[in-house]
């Protein structure tokens, strides 16, 4: 993720700490916790060839990453339904999970997005939903980016959007504009989504901490988290979102999906593995993700 990226080298002096939950938040410290708390995490793509040996069974051939994908992890970001929209993979990924519990998260279209940024978008909106229908229990949740340019001169535009996709429909909203998170237009902005039961993605990275808004407008998290390159900081920032996670479990939280973004994307499923190896020791979860020996930091 280029977004809000810094180079290891540049991390000395950088404030990581999680911030308060926003008082907004839908998750609030009254709610009981909820009795199927989920948590999915992955990386944001399977064909990674220096994968195959640490994560991959030896001698894994390039038709076979998503089969050895499937099995290490339990959710993926799926990015690459941003640049193209293809039913007959669809099918076909679907077919590759028959039989797990696995789930794909979508990017929407970049035609909607960015092409559109949400303007007269009817038909590509109901495209894209009933392609994701195809998928049927292996969806999980779908999100969508607007362009950092995209600033809240153009909220209208976000409610006709919304007015399209039925309320709670598995659609996460991921805001890079800094205007979105200034007090009074996020406020607006996190009723709009709770109206719709939609989530606000919520965005780690080292260069633009005004995306970490640790506010939930549904009961499912969605946290894509950029690490620099298995810097100490990336292990102590996932130690401080395991803490997070389990408070959240305690106040309703209903499941969350964690991905793992590494310049270096050799990098990303030894961080999996430590979120999914503290969530295990420290809350008895079970995370469907790669043990490795490097888990321990």
């Amino acid at each position: 993720m280029k977004f809000g990226h810094a180079e290891p080298e540049h991390l000395n002096g950088l404030t990581f700490e999680l911030p308060p939950d926003h008082t907004d938040s839908l998750i609030q410290k009254s709610q009981k916790a909820h009795d199927s708390f989920r948590v999915y995490t992955g990386c944001g793509k399977w064909g990674i060839k220096e994968w195959i040996g640490p994560i991959y069974p030896k001698g894994t051939k390039q038709k076979n990453f998503l089969s050895a994908y499937l099995q290490t992890f339990g959710s993926i970001e799926l990015n690459g339904t941003f640049y193209r929209l293809s039913r007959t993979s669809i099918e076909n990924w679907k077919a590759a999970a028959e039989g797990t519990d696995f789930l794909f998260c979508p990017k929407w279209s970049q035609r909607i997005s960015h092409f559109k940024r949400l303007n007269e978008v009817e038909e590509n909106t109901e495209y894209f939903m009933q392609s994701m229908a195809l998928l049927g229990d292996h969806l999980g949740q779908t999100f969508l980016t607007l362009p950092p340019n995209f600033g809240v001169k153009h909220m209208q535009r976000v409610k006709d959007f919304l007015e399209l996709v039925p309320p709670g429909y598995p659609l996460q909203m991921e805001f890079r504009h800094k205007e979105w998170f200034e007090e009074a237009h996020f406020a607006e902005l996190v009723g709009v989504l709770k109206a719709q039961q939609i989530g606000l993605v919520i965005t780690d990275v080292a260069l633009r901490r005004d995306v970490l808004h640790m506010c939930l407008t549904s009961p499912v998290a969605f946290v894509r988290f950029n690490g620099y390159g298995l810097h100490e900081t990336d292990y102590t920032r996932l130690d401080a979102w395991v803490e997070r996670l389990l408070e959240w479990r305690q106040n309703g939280l209903k499941s969350v999906y964690f991905f793992m973004h590494q310049q270096n994307e050799t990098h990303t499923p030894y961080l999996a593995s430590y979120l999914a190896e503290r969530l295990r020791k420290s809350g008895g979860i079970d995370v469907h993700a790669p043990k490795l020996p490097q888990s321990d930091g």
